[in-house]
């Protein structure tokens, strides 16, 4: 029998003359038929079969006749089983090698991570958990490690969209802010200077009671619990009470009496139609310009509470397969595709697009009260005014005070009446100067920074349209990064989760109820993320408030950092313990303020009353200075 190279060729058994004689005679005819008979390798050292001159020392085990045995079919030459024996190693060192992961290996370091925990060469991927287990360039420690990067590239994705829209609402929120207080500071300022050069000491003495005025309306605006038309009431029946003593200096009033005649403030009217027209007006303007602000800064919160994503393992291990499982199989320069990231975007996401709904109303709400702010709710042109306004109101005092004095008495009974040389005051001393004149409104201080109102709300109007739909287009805008997936072009070319091919599955909706059927991402749709719930239920109450603004409703000041986390807020806050947000430095004012200024000294007030004849040219030059204006 003849075998390959190595083998052994053993010869047939022993055999007999006549059969001998028969095989040497088929053998000869074979090779006369085939050409040269293959020659049979023998056993190492032993040469050929059947002896001769190489056949060494070695015997065969069977007697051989004293010719050759004919040699076998099927047995090789001998160049070819040499050629053979030497081209063996070289078929051997021809096969396919492990592919290099140089390039995965450079990429992992750059990173930041050791390079030594990254193999040279592929090698088998059972120990990873997520991306394939076939040959792989990743150890164990390199999945774990990118599994952490997903996470970061994530986050740091998230953030870097959310951070500009967060930046916009923070500073167009200290911008609105700055400009109301100043606004405040500049009218108090203002009718300061008017009613000193006007009515001189006489102000002066009574001066508190507008300080008061503007300490409330600084309080109701950084959050204080105040109501505006109570605290504008009051206001109006403690200038009545100061009045009917000025214009009454030969009367003795005592606390009682002046409690009937601030009684009688609504039915006289002693100030004409001031006192309602500006109670509606700074209302309004007041309840649209706290909610507006107050809104920018409930929007700014929510952008940063909602934007610190955190993605469950689930999505994680979605992130990972996204984001680096090509790496693990060499594909370092193939991105994912655009509807594979989508989808995987729309389920990481899911809770943030369950808030679009809630933003964009509350966007729409933010919209409407900046309209009112630019028109009949404008608070610019309700403060800068005011010194005017309650000028006109005095005015009007003074020039009915007759009538009232009359009325008054009829209701509230004759005053006891002082002795003659307590009421006397020359003209001089009751302090009018003929210097009043109010400020044209091109020679008015500017307000935050020269800047208007008109062109503060015009500013972020647009921001506030820009804003909407954020949260619904956050996995677009994710997606559309170059860092993050092919975009729309090249959808053969890209990463589809398991190979560069086409990715074939189809987009799945926005929202967490839609992600039932996200083929990438595994979302628990029974467990909202409750730090995303308080976030909507916050614009929801928030969107209430502006609604009511809108419509010239007084509104409950919301605590934003409260509110905004989801916790119960209270029904206001002190003057000196507010959110920071809400912060202003004003002087503050007691809660027995009112009480105190009705019990004053009467003949402390009545000494420093006017006597007829300067009532009659106080009123005679004011009207000269209303013409004037």
């Amino acid at each position: 029998m003849c075998f390959l190279p190595g083998q052994v060729c053993r010869a047939p058994p022993h055999a007999g003359p006549a059969e001998r004689s028969r095989r040497e005679r088929s053998g000869a005819h074979g090779a006369r038929r085939r050409g040269r008979a293959k020659p049979c390798r023998t056993r190492a050292g032993q040469g050929r079969l059947g002896g001769g001159a190489g056949s060494g020392s070695g015997r065969s085990p069977w007697p051989l006749p004293a010719r050759t045995m004919p040699r076998r079919r099927g047995c090789l030459p001998p160049l070819v089983c040499t050629l053979a024996a030497l081209s063996l190693p070289l078929l051997l060192a021809a096969e396919p090698r492990a592919k290099s992961c140089s390039e995965v290996r450079r990429l992992y370091a750059a990173k930041g991570f050791s390079q030594s925990e990254a193999p040279s060469h592929e090698i088998s991927g059972d120990h990873l958990k997520v991306c394939s287990q076939a040959y792989t360039c990743c150890s164990q420690e390199m999945e774990e490690k990118y599994s952490q990067q997903s996470k970061h590239d994530f986050r740091n994705a998230v953030v870097e969209l959310s951070n500009h829209l967060q930046t916009m609402f923070s500073s167009r929120y200290k911008k609105f802010d700055e400009f109301f207080k100043e606004l405040l500071e500049n009218a108090e300022k203002s009718l300061n200077d008017m009613f000193v050069r006007t009515y001189g000491r006489l102000y002066m003495q009574n001066s508190e009671l507008f300080k008061d005025l503007f300490v409330e309306l600084k309080r109701y605006y950084v959050g204080g619990n105040v109501n505006l038309e109570e605290m504008l009431n009051e206001f109006w029946a403690r200038l009545l009470e100061r009045m009917f003593r000025l214009v009454n200096p030969q009367y003795h009033f005592t606390d009682e009496y002046l409690e009937c005649v601030s009684k009688y403030t609504e039915q006289l009217k002693p100030f004409g139609d001031v006192p309602r027209k500006l109670k509606l007006q700074v209302t309004r303007a007041f309840v649209a310009a706290r909610t507006f602000a107050q809104g920018l800064a409930v929007a700014r919160d929510v952008v940063s509470k909602v934007s610190a994503v955190n993605p469950t393992p689930q999505g994680t291990r979605a992130l990972l397969k996204m984001m680096y499982c090509p790496y693990c199989r060499g594909l370092v320069s193939v991105k994912p595709c655009y509807n594979y990231c989508f989808n995987v975007m729309r389920g990481c996401l899911a809770n943030q697009g369950d808030l679009d709904t809630e933003w964009n109303t509350f966007m729409d709400s933010m919209l409407l009260v900046a309209e009112r702010l630019e028109g009949p709710f404008n608070i610019e042109s309700v403060m800068d005014p005011i010194d005017v306004k309650i000028s006109d109101a005095i005015m009007n005092m003074q020039e009915n005070s007759m009538q009232v004095s009359q009325k008054v008495f009829q209701g509230c009974g004759q005053p006891k009446t002082l002795a003659q040389g307590r009421t006397a005051r020359s003209v001089s001393e009751s302090g009018f100067s003929a210097r009043f004149r109010p400020y044209n409104p091109e020679e008015r201080p500017t307000t935050a920074a020269g800047t208007s109102l008109d062109r503060l709300v015009t500013d972020v109007k647009e921001k506030l349209k820009q804003a909407k739909k954020f949260w619904s287009s956050l996995p677009g805008n994710i997606c559309n990064d170059e860092k993050m997936s092919v975009g729309t072009v090249n959808e053969n070319e890209c990463w589809n989760g398991s190979a560069k091919s086409r990715y074939d599955f189809a987009v799945t909706g926005n929202g967490l109820a839609s992600q039932v059927n996200n083929p990438e991402v595994e979302v628990d749709i029974t467990k909202p993320d409750m730090v995303i719930r308080r976030q909507i239920m916050a614009l929801r109450v928030m969107t209430n408030k502006l609604k009511n603004a809108y419509s010239g409703n007084d509104v409950d000041f919301i605590d934003i950092s409260e509110e905004s986390s989801g916790e119960e807020s209270g029904s206001g806050c002190e003057f000196q313990q507010c959110s920071p947000e809400f912060e202003f430095n004003a002087t503050e004012v007691t809660g027995n303020s009112n009480k105190s200024d009705k019990k004053a000294n009467t003949s402390a007030a009545t000494s420093s009353g006017l006597s007829q004849a300067a009532l009659f040219l106080s009123i005679l030059f004011l009207a000269m200075q209303r013409q004037w204006r």
